[in-house]
């Protein structure tokens, strides 16, 4: 059974698909999730605004389980990060509540894609993926790498090319080789030292 937060959560995102984010009031959240204003406003002291924000927190912490769950134990750099590409564009295409918010709310929406919400999806794949990727390269060109890659990926589901598809893989890959050869280029292993007996 949902805590009464996710009764709530569950509500707001229900409403914001049924009448956009400007027009849903406390009172419409707080009668879709059956829960009292009272109850509604102890949960989330601030109202709307805090509600909405916790709402956008969860979903990016549903979203990055996800992800982190369908990259776990791939054990190299190229397949983690085409992976990891693929898997965030087919997820963020298969979005159905994205979808509805990009169409009724479109300003709202790309706003928490872009400049409002891009500095907290790039700080939860760091988050996420830079101790994936530093087991392969050292952690400032992790860090770096899953930086652009975070951004690339999100401009790429709002202004889709017709000549790569980042949520088909070998198209990904032949895409993404070149950057991560860029980017976060590996090492080159070093020869054992050989030891001599005198």
């Amino acid at each position: 059974m949902p805590s009464p937060a996710d009764r709530i959560l569950d509500a707001a995102k229900r409403c914001c698909e049924q009448w956009g984010v400007a027009k849903v009031t406390i009172d419409d959240i707080a009668a879709a999730s059956g829960v009292s204003r009272a109850t509604l406003y102890r949960l989330f002291p601030g109202g709307k605004e805090v509600l909405f924000e916790a709402l956008r927190v969860r979903e990016l912490n549903e979203f990055f389980a996800v992800l982190r769950a369908e990259v776990e134990g791939v054990d190299d750099l190229e397949s983690l990060i085409v992976r990891s590409v693929v898997v965030a564009t087919r997820e963020l295409r298969a979005d159905e509540h994205l979808a509805l918010m990009l169409a009724s709310e479109p300003g709202e929406t790309l706003g928490q894609l872009t400049v409002e919400g891009l500095p907290r999806i790039v700080r939860m794949a760091n988050v996420t993926l830079t101790p994936m990727v530093a087991r392969f390269v050292p952690e400032p060109a992790a860090r770096r790498l899953i930086d652009v890659l975070a951004r690339l990926t999100i401009s790429y589901f709002l202004a889709p090319s017709t000549e790569i598809d980042l949520g088909d893989e070998e198209s990904a890959r032949q895409f993404l080789r070149p950057v991560i050869a860029v980017l976060a280029p590996v090492p080159p292993p070093y020869p054992t030292p050989v030891t001599t007996s005198p």
